[in-house]
C-alpha cells in the first residue's frame, strides 16, 4: 500500500535536488572562508586578465597619443595613474566578490539543513514503517 506521506515528502525532495541541489552540494565539501576565498582567487585573476585586456585595447587605440607625447614624465604619471585605477579597482571587485559569495555559501547552508530535514523526516516514515511492519508479522505468529 502507498503512503501518501512519504510519497509527498520524497516528490518535495527530489524537486528540492533539481532545483537547488547545483547551488548547494558543492557548498558541502567546504568551509566558508574556503569557499569565498576559492571564488575571490577566481575573482583576482579575472580582473587581472580583464584590466590588462582593456589596457592593451586602449594602448592601440591610443598609440598616436602615446607616441606624441613621449616625454618620460607623462608616461609615467599614466602608469601611476592606470596603476591605482586597478588597485582600486580590484579592492572594490574583491570585496563585491567577497559580500556575494558570503551570502550564497550562507543561503547554500541554510538549504542544506533543510534538505537534510527532509532525508530525516523521510528516514522516520520508513523506520515507523518498518516497526509496524515488523509489529504486524509478529502479532499474527503469535
Amino acid at each position: 500500500m502507498l503512503n501518501e506521506d512519504k510519497i509527498k515528502l520524497m516528490t518535495s525532495i527530489s524537486l528540492f535536488e533539481q532545483k537547488e541541489g547545483k547551488h548547494i552540494f558543492p557548498v558541502n565539501r567546504y568551509f566558508k572562508s574556503d569557499y569565498v576565498s576559492k571564488y575571490m582567487i577566481r575573482s583576482f585573476f579575472g580582473y587581472t586578465f580583464s584590466y590588462l585586456l582593456v589596457m592593451v585595447i586602449w594602448i592601440l587605440y591610443s598609440m598616436d597619443f602615446l607616441i606624441n607625447q613621449s616625454s618620460l614624465e607623462s608616461l609615467t604619471a599614466l602608469g601611476w595613474r592606470a596603476a591605482s585605477v586597478y588597485v582600486v579597482g580590484l579592492a572594490v571587485y574583491l570585496v563585491v566578490t567577497w559580500i556575494v559569495y558570503a551570502k550564497r555559501y550562507d543561503y547554500a547552508r541554510r538549504g542544506l539543513k533543510v534538505y537534510m530535514a527532509k532525508l530525516r523526516r523521510l528516514e522516520k516514515r520508513y523506520e515507523f514503517q518498518d516497526k509496524t511492519k515488523e509489529l504486524e508479522k509478529g502479532g499474527r505468529t503469535s
